[in-house]
């Protein structure tokens, strides 16, 4: 009789209790842990392209507005839109996160931008009519601003992506790491250097440099 009963049960019904069994030691021993981390870098990462991107939106007009002051600092000013195109030349997308070799070359573009966008505005500290001009301030205050939000939006990128490589490497998100999610690979983060670079002295209202 318990032989007849057996053969009625569903045949899958054996795959069901395993997997009603190993769904909440699933959850309970980290299995999530690895994406969630992952999205939150990659989340992290896309404020830190909006930030850089809405630097080099302020450029054009930043440009025009000193050339129509100091049109013969040629140089200056042709070095800044040099160094806006390179700058939005490499793309970093949140699923190439884990190149170091275009991460680099981000870093890079990105810093020699922020050089030329300082030696742009130390030239601006000669013309004090440009100092005192309205577009000017209106421009100075944005790009301040915006620089404050890059710092903002990389800090939290940095901790965001240790967090994530962190879980690629401790236990138990490692097991994951080693046996489920093989493909994942630990994303760039900016150098030190780079975390410690000086956002543009944009700082004009007073008349004095720096």
């Amino acid at each position: 009789m318990l032989a007849q009963r057996l053969a009625r049960l569903p045949r899958n019904l054996p795959a069901f209790l395993m997997l009603a069994f190993v769904l909440p030691l699933l959850a309970g021993c980290g299995y999530n842990t690895i994406p969630t981390a992952e999205e939150n870098a990659k989340a992290a990462w896309s404020e830190v392209l909006n930030q850089y991107q809405r630097r080099a939106d302020l450029i054009p007009n930043l440009v025009e507005t000193v050339k129509g002051y100091a049109s013969h600092e040629k140089d200056v000013l042709e070095g800044v839109v040099e160094a806006r195109a390179k700058a939005t030349q490499v793309t970093v997308t949140p699923e190439t996160l884990s190149d170091p070799n275009a991460f680099k070359a981000f870093q890079e573009n990105q810093s020699g931008l922020t050089s030329a966008l300082s030696r742009l505005l130390a030239v601006v500290e000669n013309y004090p009519d440009l100092k005192a001009n309205q577009n000017f301030l209106a421009l100075q205050a944005q790009l301040e601003g915006t620089e404050n939000r890059i710092a903002v939006a990389r800090r939290d990128y940095i901790q965001a992506v240790k967090d994530y490589n962190l879980t690629l490497r401790t236990f138990p998100s490692v097991l994951w790491a080693t046996f489920w999610f093989r493909s994942n690979q630990p994303f760039q983060n900016f150098t030190v250097a780079e975390d410690k670079l000086e956002a543009p002295k944009v700082n004009f209202g007073t008349g004095q440099g720096g």
